[in-house]
């Protein structure tokens, strides 16, 4: 038999039942726009590789038809893996679902796309502390820069 509810306990509303249904479903990857999911496998090329002891920029490089893009794509995940509260989980390279995480980092990218600084803020308030923040909107802004002037 349930309990009530005590004030440490609410009811919860329909509003957070929806949030959290929300949350409960992965995102799909084709959702992202072009420089996210391609920032996403890039991720996930590159813990593939670090797992194997073998250097990602050849491969990311011939991927992504850019050595420019390859560089800034691993100088962004270094600096995602350094200021990250804990390990970022990513998904196996051929899944088209997003893990939490790979959310969060691509919601960032793409307000960095938009140039929405209010937006890539929000992604990651809370998660990251405020000078580390700078970093990530730093590194990920020549990250868009790179890919927009190779495409």
């Amino acid at each position: 038999m349930p309990q009530p509810p005590t004030p440490q306990s609410p009811i919860p509303t329909a509003a957070s039942k929806a949030v959290i249904a929300k949350l409960a479903e992965p995102r799909a990857l084709a959702s992202l726009n072009p420089i996210a999911a391609r920032f996403v496998y890039s991720l996930r090329l590159i813990a593939l590789h670090q797992r194997a002891k073998r250097d990602p920029v050849p491969e990311l490089a011939a991927r992504l038809h850019s050595v420019n893009v390859a560089a800034k794509s691993l100088a962004l995940s270094q600096t995602v893996c350094a200021v990250w509260p804990e390990h970022i989980h990513v998904s196996r390279f051929c899944c088209c679902k997003l893990t939490h995480d790979e959310v969060t980092i691509a919601t960032a990218i793409e307000a960095v796309a938009d140039r929405d600084r209010a937006a890539f803020d929000r992604a990651l308030e809370g998660l990251l502390r405020p000078d580390r923040i700078e970093r990530v909107w730093d590194n990920a802004s020549d990250l868009v820069m790179a890919e927009l002037s190779a495409a």
